[in-house]
């Protein structure tokens, strides 16, 4: 079985609040004022050793890196860049659908401050354990949106959504005016191929709107989750109000999961009947 996303986005994490504590600012300064105590210091002072500032500039540099693991709030924020490193919304061209991975972002920025906010405990064990669904509630959504604006920058896509309905009726007008037998065999073959092409097109057309109204609900689906969040207490872990929020968020990925992969199968299908009834009329 594959790795989780949210298991490889803890661990990316992980590698990134080090890599932040290690340097920092406050490092680099810690490092550079060891390294100055260290020899002017013995030269003023001979009766202190040079090897004493290094202690304790070693000293500095631990409290530093240990201090940034565990602030609450460079943990939102190296983790909320990470996010944004690996679900760029500039990567999407379509404000609508760019707007909507930034919003989810942004609610997914909220839990991990709320959750740093939460007292150890099962309560806090349950909100890192939906947060870390959300993680994978995103990538769909990513997934998903990326999709849409692909297909929304689809030129050929375009044009057919547009010109194969007026070539089914021209088909049809010739159809009903031809008198020779072969002319009407070879129309009849050209006309069932633009319509099985029309078919899919239209379940094309079909799917991506029900993708659209799928982000919209899926973002609204994310805000009650947060909301949820906040509303829950350590007493709610006993009642299965925290499992069922999990419940929900599941359920919401696995919808986001069917429609990706309905988009494909039918773009695929789709594609694969344009280019069937090309060679066939070429």
């Amino acid at each position: 079985m594959s790795e989780r996303l949210s298991d490889q986005l803890r661990e990316r994490a992980a590698k990134a609040l080090i890599s932040y504590a290690i340097f920092r600012w406050e490092s680099a300064a810690m490092l550079a004022l060891t390294l100055i105590l260290a020899v002017l210091v013995p030269i003023k002072v001979p009766f202190l050793p040079w090897w004493l500032w290094l202690i304790l500039g070693t000293l500095g540099e631990v409290g530093v890196i240990v201090t940034s693991l565990y602030d609450p709030a460079v943990r939102e924020r190296v983790v909320a860049e990470m996010f944004r490193e690996k679900f760029n919304p500039r990567e999407i061209r379509n404000k609508e659908y760019r707007t909507r991975i930034e919003k989810a972002l942004e609610y997914r920025k909220q839990m991990e401050v709320l959750l740093q906010h939460t007292r150890d405990g099962a309560l806090k064990v349950h909100l890192q354990a939906t947060i870390d669904d959300v993680a994978d509630w995103i990538g769909n959504m990513f997934r998903l949106a990326r999709k849409l604006d692909l297909y929304g920058l689809d030129s050929v896509l375009k044009r057919d959504l547009q010109t194969v309905p007026r070539e089914i009726q021209a088909l049809e007008q010739r159809l009903q005016n031809e008198t020779d037998i072969k002319v009407r065999e070879q129309l009849k073959q050209s006309l069932a191929n633009k319509r099985a092409q029309w078919q899919h097109l239209d379940m094309l057309d079909n799917t991506i709107e029900r993708a659209v109204l799928q982000l919209d609900d899926t973002l609204s689906a994310m805000g009650t989750v947060y909301a949820q969040m906040q509303l829950i207490s350590a007493k709610d872990i006993d009642s299965g109000r925290a499992q069922r929020l999990r419940a929900d968020v599941a359920a919401q990925i696995n919808s986001l999961h069917d429609i990706v992969e309905t988009m494909d199968q039918v773009y695929a299908q789709s594609a694969l009947t344009q280019t069937w009834t090309e060679e066939r009329e070429g």
